[in-house]
């Protein structure tokens, strides 16, 4: 069978165009499923989750579970055969992140340890290919006292609707030098060094990945008309209002199961007593299934 994600293959591309619309989510609510425990869940709960990552790679967990218990990321993702931890120099002992606001030291300096807007990205976007993040769990300790809401949007279907546009997007965007992440020095993590990339890519199943971000600072876009007219393609497409464009808030004991989704974050804000906890595990492996 031919990989649909070849622009030479224009009959498996069409097939899998058509499958991928009719199962397309019309609202974030067909993403959410209840579970009674994310840790165990029954094979019906497994089975609706799963179903939902097949057909736009994320599912959102529904559970009366708030423990604050970093475990909950980890037995909830194994049972979905995710098991490599990308263990990074930000993360806990156990390779997951609390991601919360922290007032000093280093975490203090990066966007997604404050209250500020994350802009739309992937996970890892700066991840050496070794390194690559291909899913992750987001789990809901405490919600913020306002804010805070997550865009979601599938990383197939942004695909898609970019080749629908002009082919010539999808071509520019996986070039190898397409993104470039400048070399960094920090006084913690050392020198990293600069990462150049396309933005899609297929994994060795043939599977799709998608690495990008909108910053604008700190990043490096190869400086041809094809390239640029994708980005800004790209970046119309996620300031639009396509129904593939979800909108969600996890509250405590919910929990995001994605391949690396493309996502954003609002604003929020804490009050005391109300302070915002997720916890974030991000896996070199695809979800299983």
């Amino acid at each position: 069978m031919q990989n649909p994600f070849g622009l030479n293959n224009t009959t498996a591309y069409l097939r899998w165009r058509e499958a991928k619309l009719a199962a397309a989510p019309a609202s974030v609510d067909e993403l959410i499923v209840e579970v009674g425990d994310p840790r165990a869940l029954t094979p019906n709960e497994h089975t609706a989750l799963a179903e939902r990552i097949r057909r736009c790679n994320m599912a959102i967990y529904a559970s009366s579970l708030h423990e604050a218990d970093t475990d909950i990321p980890r037995l909830t993702g194994g049972q979905f055969g995710l098991a490599h931890l990308d263990a990074n120099w930000l993360a806990g002992e156990d390779g997951v992140s609390e991601i919360r606001v922290f007032d000093d030291g280093t975490r203090h300096h990066y966007i997604p340890y404050t209250d500020r807007t994350i802009k739309w990205h992937t996970d890892g976007y700066y991840n050496p290919p070794e390194r690559t993040i291909r899913a992750m769990v987001l789990h809901c300790v405490r919600s913020a006292a306002s804010g805070g809401e997550n865009r979601l949007m599938d990383h197939e279907m942004a695909y898609l609707l970019l080749r629908d546009d002009d082919p010539r997007h999808i071509r520019a965007l996986s070039a190898m030098d397409a993104m470039t992440i400048p070399e960094r020095v920090d006084e913690t993590d050392g020198v990293r060094g600069a990462q150049s990339g396309p933005v899609f890519s297929l994994d060795a199943a043939g599977h799709l990945h998608m690495r990008y971000t909108a910053r604008t600072r700190s990043i490096v876009w190869k400086q041809d008309a094809d390239t640029l007219a994708a980005v800004a393609a790209l970046e119309r497409l996620l300031a639009s209002d396509v129904p593939h464009i979800f909108h969600a808030r996890l509250e405590p004991g919910m929990g995001l199961l994605c391949n690396n989704v493309l996502h954003d974050r609002a604003k929020f804000s804490d009050t005391p007593g109300h302070t915002r906890l997720l916890y974030r595990a991000r896996y070199y492996d695809r979800i299983a299934g």
